[in-house]
C-alpha cells in the first residue's frame, strides 16, 4: 500500500477497516485537505441496527474526527423496495408506518457516534424518501435507467447468486441497485458528497453509482469498503444463537451488550478493540500481549469500551461491575436482566421448563429439556434435574427475585410482582 498523507486513511488501515477502495491515492489526497463528503446508507427493516453494521458507523467517525464531513442515510425510500443483497429470499415488504417508526429509533443510534449541526465537519442525517418518493416513473426511465445495462445488472453478486440457485427475484428488488445508485447521484448534488462507504457486499451497487454520477456530469465520486466481518471460528459477526446483536438499549440490554463483548474469541481480542473502541494503538498493542487468563482482562476492556460508545461510561462500568459480582464473587446482582411475571403466575404453577422460556434463556419447552439434561440450566446457582418442577414465591431469595442461568455466562432475574 502506498504512503499514506491524510489521518483518515492511515486510522482505517492501521486498525483494519478497508477492504477495498476505488482510488486510494485520489481519495488520500483529498482526505488530507479534508474535503471528503462521505456517506454510508441504513435501511429501516427494523426498529434498530444491529453490530454488524457498527464498522461503518465507526468509519463515518474516524472520518469526521479527522476533519471530514460524514452523512448518515436513512433509506426510508429503499426500504419500501428492500435491498436483495447476501438475501435467499424476499425480504418482507414493511408498511410506510413500520418504516417510520424503525426509521426514528434508528436516529439516535448516531448521537453517540457522531457529531451533528451545522458546521462544515458536523455530521448530516438525510432521508432517501425526500427524492425516490417523488421520482416519476417514465422520468426515472428516461434520465436514470436508461444508463443501466440488464447483461452487467445480472452478473451483479446480489442478482447472480439468487438467479445461479434458483430462487425467485422479484422486480421491485432487481430495481434495488437503481435506486442506490441514484441516490449516490442526489447526495453528490446536493450537499457535495464524494465518497460512499459500505460493506463490502455493496462493492457493485457502489460502483454502479460512481458510473452512474460519471454518466449525469456529477464531480468525480469514490468508493470505499470495509471486510464483511467474521469470527475467527467463521460465525458471521453479530449473529449469535439468541439472534442478532442489536444496538438500541430497547432490543439488547446494555448488560447483554457487555456480555457479548466479553465472550469474545481469544484470537479476536485485538482485531475487535482496533474496530469497535478508540483506544489508542499502544494501549491495543499492550492488551493484545496478554497472554493465557490475563487476556481476560483485555476482554473486559473491549467489553467495557465497546459498551461506553454505545451506551454511556456510566452503563458500561454498571454492566462491568455485575458481572464481577455475578461470576467473581458469586452473588446475585441487581444489575442482571429482569423479568417480571405476576404472582398469580406462581400462585397456579409456573413450570420451570416455561420459566426459562418466558426470561428468554432458551426458545423452547424442547430445548429446556435439553439444556436440563445436559446440565446447563440452574435455579439461584442449583442445577435443575427435574424438567417437571415448579417455581414458587419460596424460590424467591432475600432481594425477591429467583435467578436463573444458561450455563456459566447468561443469568436473568424473575421478579414476582
Amino acid at each position: 500500500m502506498t504512503d499514506l498523507k491524510s489521518d483518515f486513511l492511515k486510522i482505517l488501515t492501521e486498525r483494519g477497516y478497508i477492504h477495498q477502495c476505488s482510488d486510494l491515492s485520489a481519495l488520500d489526497d483529498l482526505a488530507a485537505k479534508r474535503e471528503i463528503i462521505a456517506y454510508v446508507g441504513y435501511d429501516c427493516t427494523a426498529p434498530s441496527l444491529h453490530v454488524g453494521h457498527l464498522l461503518s458507523i465507526m468509519m463515518l467517525h474516524w472520518l469526521q474526527e479527522t476533519g471530514n464531513k460524514p452523512i448518515a442515510l436513512m433509506g426510508g425510500g429503499t426500504t419500501r423496495v428492500g435491498d436483495p443483497s447476501g438475501r435467499d429470499e424476499t425480504r418482507k415488504l414493511l408498511t410506510y408506518d413500520q418504516i417510520d417508526a424503525n426509521k426514528e429509533q434508528i436516529k439516535t443510534t448516531f448521537a453517540k457516534f457522531l457529531r451533528f449541526g451545522d458546521g462544515k465537519t458536523d455530521a448530516a442525517m438525510v432521508d432517501n424518501a425526500e427524492w425516490l418518493t417523488r421520482l416519476n416513473y417514465i422520468e426515472m426511465l428516461r434520465d436514470v435507467g436508461r444508463h443501466f445495462s440488464i447483461n452487467r445488472m445480472l452478473t451483479m453478486d446480489s442478482v447472480k447468486l439468487r438467479l445461479d440457485r434458483e430462487q425467485e427475484l422479484s422486480f421491485i428488488e432487481f430495481n434495488y441497485m437503481i435506486l442506490q445508485s441514484y441516490d449516490y447521484v442526489e447526495l453528490a448534488r446536493r450537499y457535495g458528497c464524494n465518497l460512499q462507504m459500505g460493506g463490502s457486499d455493496q462493492w457493485g451497487n457502489i460502483v454502479n453509482g460512481i458510473d452512474l454520477g460519471r454518466r449525469m456530469g456529477t464531480h468525480q465520486l469514490y468508493a470505499l469498503t470495509c471486510p464483511l466481518l467474521t469470527t475467527s471460528s467463521g460465525t458471521k459477526m453479530g449473529k449469535t444463537a439468541a439472534g442478532a446483536v442489536w444496538l438500541n438499549e430497547a432490543q439488547l440490554s446494555a448488560y447483554d451488550y457487555w456480555q457479548f463483548w466479553r465472550n469474545t474469541e481469544d484470537a479476536d481480542v485485538e482485531r475487535f478493540l482496533k474496530l469497535f473502541t478508540t483506544l489508542p494503538m499502544s494501549e491495543i498493542a499492550k492488551l493484545a500481549a496478554l497472554q493465557g487468563a490475563e487476556i481476560n482482562e483485555a476482554k473486559k476492556t473491549l467489553a467495557t469500551e465497546a459498551t461506553a460508545l454505545m451506551h454511556g461510561r456510566d452503563k458500561a462500568e454498571a454492566a462491568a461491575d455485575t458481572a464481577r459480582k455475578t461470576f467473581e464473587q458469586g452473588t446475585t446482582a441487581e444489575g442482571l436482566p429482569t423479568v417480571e411475571i405476576s404472582k398469580g403466575e406462581f400462585a397456579a404453577g409456573l413450570g420451570v421448563l416455561s420459566a426459562f422460556v418466558q426470561a428468554g434463556l432458551v426458545k423452547s419447552n424442547g430445548e429446556a429439556r435439553r439444556q436440563i439434561q445436559g446440565g446447563g440450566l440452574k435455579v439461584n446457582d442449583q442445577p435443575v434435574s427435574d424438567e417437571k418442577a415448579h417455581l414458587s414465591l419460596d424460590d424467591a431469595t432475600a432481594d425477591g427475585a429467583i435467578k436463573l442461568s444458561l450455563g456459566k455466562k447468561k443469568h436473568v432475574l424473575l421478579k414476582p410482582v
